[in-house]
């Protein structure tokens, strides 16, 4: 009862001014409790009616104290910490140059991206292009190996080109050197063979070519005013063609030296020399003895004819020229040879 007198006797403050609740609201307020007597009724209305003597209480809204100060603190390093932020980040745009078009050296274009001076990776890189300036040569640098890898769809290494301090190093299927201009394949090497089409092959070395095996070739050419030299230290010197080896000195000597022997062969054809002036030296000179002459005698001129002769075996020497042959099969030339 004196909770609902307490209501009805509220007073709201609306725009400065007092409005009191009506009676019809005080009337159905008070309707609700049913055993309520007039005697209380009237006392409660009394005691709210009368004026408030006393003063009411405003609590303070707001932080104070040590929680002010707290925070006022963290306020405070919270704006320290953005300025510092702020000064790093324009530092670091200082020194490594940020500008519209890239930082530093790098720098980005339509073409793709530009580096000026010496760059270094320390990660793996990924590019389609690498191409140098028009003024100026392309340089990789390493303190190790240089190495140039090529992978297929797969992953799977196809080719690797390899720069170290003591080799140069390719593996791949095949290895191709071209000319700029015209794209003729100067030098190929593979498993089979290594080819060098270049129109003429230059040896500067002091001790010349030095091959393995067998060498073939349609041309072998000395430079000019220069000595063409063939030569086997320890072993023999064969030189075969199915049609023919032909050896021409067009201004110079032509000299064939063996230590034991020197073989001319024709299996179906002949041997032929064509020369103005053929000399065979050193042929041993063999002796002429007939019944039917005279012995020779102290005043008889000294013998400056010879006569070309073969012996069975086919051993050649000279023999004094007479009137009639005198190459005989017993001569003491064929006999003992």
């Amino acid at each position: 009862m004196d909770r609902s007198a307490n209501l009805d006797t509220e007073e709201l403050k609306l725009d400065e001014k007092w409005i009191i609740i009506s009676e019809e609201v005080r009337n159905l307020v008070l309707l609700v409790p049913i055993a309520m007597t007039r005697e209380q009724y009237i006392l409660a209305t009394q005691q709210n009616s009368l004026p408030r003597t006393e003063h009411p209480q405003f609590y303070p809204v707001g932080i104070y104290g040590w929680r002010k100060r707290c925070l006022y603190f963290f306020v405070l390093l919270l704006l320290v910490t953005m300025i510092v932020n702020l000064a790093m980040t324009i530092w670091i745009l200082k020194v490594m140059n940020f500008t519209v078009d890239g930082m530093g050296n790098l720098r980005v274009t339509k073409k793709g991206i530009r580096l000026e001076g010496i760059s270094e990776f320390l990660l793996p890189l990924y590019v389609k292009e690498i191409h140098s300036r028009k003024d100026s040569p392309l340089v990789l640098q390493s303190d190790r190996n240089v190495t140039v890898n090529a992978r297929n769809h797969m992953g799977q290494l196809t080719g690797q080109l390899t720069v170290g301090a003591d080799a140069v190093e390719a593996q791949c299927k095949r290895f191709e050197v071209r000319a700029s201009e015209s794209g003729k394949v100067l030098f190929s090497a593979d498993e089979d063979e290594i080819v060098i089409g270049a129109d003429r092959l230059k040896v500067t070395g002091t001790e010349g070519a030095v091959f393995g095996h067998s060498v073939e070739t349609p041309h072998i050419r000395a430079e000019p005013s220069q000595d063409l030299k063939l030569e086997s230290p320890t072993r023999s010197l064969v030189m075969e063609a199915p049609r023919g080896v032909q050896v021409n000195a067009a201004a110079g000597d032509l000299k064939a030296t063996c230590r034991k022997e020197l073989h001319l062969q024709s299996t179906e054809g002949e041997i032929f020399l064509n020369a103005d002036t053929i000399r065979l030296g050193n042929l041993p000179v063999g002796s002429f003895s007939s019944s039917s002459s005279s012995s020779p005698s102290s005043s008889a001129p000294r013998q400056t004819i010879y006569e070309l002769c073969i012996c069975p075996n086919g051993k050649l020497y000279l023999s004094p020229a007479g009137a009639g042959s005198t190459c005989q099969s017993s001569s003491n030339i064929c006999l003992w040879s």
